[in-house]
């Protein structure tokens, strides 16, 4: 709906880029470094490290780039930051694969996504997404209704 993606050319080969690095690039934090760090029955020292190292050099690649700019595709929020935020923006809030991974990647350290990811986790409709589908006090189960969040805000 000529939403969240820039109209022109460059820019909007920039967010496509930076759309399709989410998407090469989640796999490895979730299926590699999530699963070993977190879910695996067994841990592996050796997978842990190998996806762990996997991870940081992501994020400090996501780093690099906002270190020159506001936002992944560039100077505006974009479709690109609202992929990426939704598996780095749980290692920012300090929620993902319970709650150690921000301390155990030294997430802190990469302080131009810390600065991003504060920056889309004050947004509003962020707030609002983040209590859909869990459970717990201020969160909602089930979202029928744009009112069911607000119940809970």
């Amino acid at each position: 709906f000529g939403a969240f993606i820039p109209t022109d050319p460059e820019g909007r080969a920039e967010c496509l880029s930076w759309l399709m690095w989410q998407m090469s690039t989640a796999p490895m934090i979730g299926g590699g470094f999530g699963h070993f760090y977190n879910y695996a029955p067994e841990k592996f020292e050796y997978a842990i490290n190998r996806y762990t190292m996997e991870t940081k050099r992501i994020i400090d690649v996501a780093d690099r780039r906002l270190a020159e700019s506001a936002y992944l595709a560039g100077d505006a929020y974009s479709i690109a930051d609202i992929a990426v935020y939704g598996w780095l923006g749980s290692i920012a809030r300090g929620e993902a694969y319970g709650g150690t991974a921000y301390d155990f990647l030294d997430f802190g350290s990469y302080t131009n996504v810390v600065r991003w990811a504060a920056e889309i986790t004050a947004r509003t409709p962020v707030q609002r997404g983040i209590r859909i589908n869990r459970s717990g006090d201020g969160y909602i189960r089930d979202r029928h209704d744009a009112a069911d969040i607000d119940a809970v805000m």
